[in-house]
């Protein structure tokens, strides 16, 4: 993840939370596994050690990319959102013109996608579409299913 990274304050701090947790709670957990295995004799038979360096391993590799994440986040204050256009953080309401039936989506953050509540991310091919576009403008979105047309009909913050 190299690219700039859009979120709001809450996120952010949800993020730094979740990163002090992994540091500083599962990071020592990990080490004492890890030596409990090692106590338990020879290393080159030992499952549980083989599993514990692999679990430090995996647990590494998250704090790692969290630290990528939180360094290349940018916060989007909300108050500060043109609702000229479809941008991140806008909540847009579309028509689909294949079924003409309306939802209304939040585009956010990878971070912060949860499609069970509306909020899509600005990466997924509905949310490339429709940035950028104005009320009354036509997304032409190739997704699995072909080519979806959606209508924006409204944008709110």
């Amino acid at each position: 993840m190299s690219g700039i990274q859009y979120v709001t304050k809450e996120t952010l701090e949800q993020m730094k939370n979740e990163l002090q947790h992994m540091k500083g709670v599962e990071r020592p957990a990990a080490s004492r596994a890890i030596a409990e295995a090692r106590e338990k004799g020879d290393l080159r038979e030992n499952a549980e050690y083989d599993a514990a360096k692999e679990a430090q391993g995996l647990l590494e590799a998250k704090i790692s990319q969290l630290e990528g994440q939180i360094a290349t986040a940018r916060i989007v204050d909300e108050s500060t959102i043109d609702t000229s256009k479809v941008s991140i953080l806008t909540k847009v309401k579309v028509t689909n013109l294949n079924n003409n039936k309306q939802v209304t989506y939040q585009i956010v953050s990878e971070k912060e996608a949860d499609l069970k509540s509306g909020k899509i991310s600005s990466t997924s091919p509905i949310g490339k579409g429709l940035l950028g576009k104005a009320v009354g403008e036509v997304a032409e979105v190739t997704a699995p299913a072909g080519v979806l047309k959606f209508r924006v009909e409204e944008i709110s913050v």
